[in-house]
């Protein structure tokens, strides 16, 4: 197997592992007519606090899960195979982060999905993109703008008042995902610097230095030590009476 397509593989483990997850807990409770909906995250609340990280798990029906699926896969991939130093740590900041501001501000009512998570993922990797100027991290924004930017319109719960979406775990991942975009922007890949912006940084710096000395400034390293010859050297004693 060649590595580019191992890596590519490699990408889909831990993604494809949470939807696993997703998909067992659900067909758990299908099978043996349970509901761990009370994991969820109940704002403000002690029992709420285990769905801070239990509730992307948790799913309403079917249909929630299947909508959440697809997105966890696709971008959770994209998150390994571009940023697969800090992709661990990014997802685990995503979820957790979303999960307390969810518990902090949201409305009194049980928060379950894995829709804050993918909406943290989907504002990282739009952003953290652009940012670094990098040619492939762009270009993944880019794509990720096409296929989920609608996903913005989730934010606004006027828009869909016949559904109980958690409008508040969609604003809570987004914000968390553009934040930790910024914080972490001079971590994982960066935009390679070409020879020529070398030399442009070197002769800028050299420039720089030019002008210095001709205002008369000067580094203290570069400053001489004063003249041997030149120090006069002063005793002070008093006579003993």
């Amino acid at each position: 197997m060649k590595m580019e397509e191992k890596r590519i593989l490699q990408s889909f483990f831990v993604p494809g592992l949470l939807v696993f997850l997703m998909w067992l807990v659900k067909f758990t409770e299908w099978v043996f007519g349970l509901s761990f909906s009370f994991l969820g995250i109940t704002p403000l609340t002690a029992e709420g606090l285990p769905g801070i990280l239990l509730s992307p798990f948790l799913h309403a029906d079917w249909n929630h899960l299947m909508a959440n699926s697809l997105p966890m896969l696709v971008l959770g991939a994209a998150l390994f195979y571009f940023y697969k130093p800090m992709a661990i740590k990014i997802m685990l900041l995503v979820a957790i982060i979303t999960g307390i501001w969810v518990w902090v501000g949201a409305r009194a009512a049980t928060h379950i999905g894995a829709s804050g998570l993918i909406y943290g993922l989907t504002s990282f990797l739009m952003v953290s993109g652009f940012i670094r100027k990098e040619t492939r991290l762009m270009a993944i924004s880019l794509i990720v703008v096409f296929m989920y930017g609608s996903f913005i319109w989730g934010i606004f719960p006027e828009l869909f008042p016949e559904k109980n979406i958690s409008w508040e775990s969609h604003l809570s991942g987004m914000l968390s995902g553009l934040v930790l975009g910024i914080i972490f922007r001079d971590e994982g890949p960066q935009r390679p610097q070409y020879s020529w912006e070398k030399e442009e940084a070197i002769e800028e710096s050299t420039q720089d230095h030019t002008a210095h000395e001709k205002d008369g400034e000067q580094e203290y390293w570069n400053t001489p030590e004063p003249d041997q010859k030149d120090l006069t050297v002063l005793y002070r004693f008093r006579r003993n009476p």
